[in-house]
């Protein structure tokens, strides 16, 4: 059973969360202040932590970074707060997914549900041998999920790393942003394009030397992302 834990100081909504989840076959943790939130994400093993963004002591924002700096584990942000740059500096931080409040319970559950079961068959996969992708002074090792470049290995979310491997597999084929965003996210309807265009620039950051000309992942202007070779 997948451990969960909600990190939401309106007492109410963190209960209705949790009902809805247990419902679907989650074990359901929460927290009501944003520093024990903090303290009980870093010292227990969960599966998958929900956060909201206004916590008392300590903000969404920085319990996502100092999670991410530790594990992979999925992030999902929820709040009421609809601007463009919420959700920009979340994704940026590393959360998986972004939503916004009010929102539906079985919507919560369906996005949970898809980002366990990706994240579940990722560390489940085995390979006798490391499968690698190299181009170009980058590595990709696909068996560990590491990312190197000139033989630096950089640090990279869940879904940063599902973005370039999937595109390096991919070489010189123009994929649109809904067309990766169904594909790393698995959802179709659900969610926000623009999780895309947060994602590849923090690729971008990462793995190149001018990010203004990029020598990996390039902009196809009005269509989508082509990775060069």
């Amino acid at each position: 059973m997948s451990r969960l834990l909600i990190i939401e100081d309106e007492e109410s909504i963190a209960e209705l969360e949790k009902d809805y989840l247990e419902l679907s076959g989650f074990d359901v943790e929460i927290e009501n202040n944003g520093q024990s939130g903090l303290d009980r994400a870093l010292a227990e093993d969960f599966d998958l932590y929900i956060l909201d963004l206004m916590l008392p002591e300590v903000d969404g924002f920085e319990i996502c970074r100092r999670i991410r700096k530790e594990r992979n584990t999925p992030v999902l942000m929820v709040s009421a707060k609809k601007d463009d740059i919420d959700k920009i500096r979340g994704l940026g931080l590393g959360a998986d997914d972004y939503i916004t409040k009010p929102f539906s319970p079985s919507e919560l559950v369906a996005r949970v549900k898809a980002h366990l079961a990706r994240y579940e068959r990722l560390i489940g996969s085995s390979a006798s041998q490391n499968e690698m992708v190299e181009i170009r002074g980058l590595k990709i090792d696909k068996t560990a999920r590491r990312v190197y470049i000139n033989g630096t290995e950089k640090q990279f979310t869940t879904k940063e790393f599902d973005l370039l491997a999937f595109l390096a597999q991919h070489p010189n084929h123009v994929f649109s942003k809904e067309e990766l965003f169904k594909k790393i996210w698995d959802m179709e309807s659900v969610g926000d394009i623009a999780t895309v265009t947060v994602h590849i620039k923090k690729i971008r950051e990462k793995i190149e030397f001018n990010t203004a000309k990029p020598q990996y992942i390039e902009t196809i202007w009005g269509v989508g992302y082509r990775f060069k070779v």
